[in-house]
């Protein structure tokens, strides 16, 4: 379960080609734009029929995860938090990132 996780793909949404993480964790939407697909139910089970296009609304920090990305998912709204990757052989684009958490700064 955890290759199919960490697996290189090809973005749905800006098609860039993205390779699976190096740091230890899993990558589980693009770099480049942010985005991410609707595979999930739970983090990890890939049991999800769905298969909508994720799209990053918005930055969270958690006290033992650090800084995450919410998806929303662009078929069925399904929100789901996404650890952001640092630190990494192609980490986030962080100007991306500051513009959501400017986006979402109330």
């Amino acid at each position: 379960m955890s290759h199919h996780q960490n697996s290189s793909f090809v973005c749905e949404r800006c098609h860039q080609h993205v390779c699976a993480l190096t740091n230890g964790s899993y990558r589980n939407h693009c770099p480049a734009c942010l985005w991410s697909k609707h595979l999930d139910n739970k983090p990890g089970d890939r049991a999800s029929t769905c298969g909508g296009l994720m799209a990053p609304i918005g930055v969270v920090q958690h006290k033992k995860k650090g800084w995450q990305l919410i998806h929303r998912c662009t078929q069925c709204g399904h929100e789901q938090r996404n650890k952001i990757a640092e630190n990494c052989l192609e980490s986030d684009d962080f100007d991306l990132i500051i513009n959501l958490m400017v986006d979402t700064v109330p």
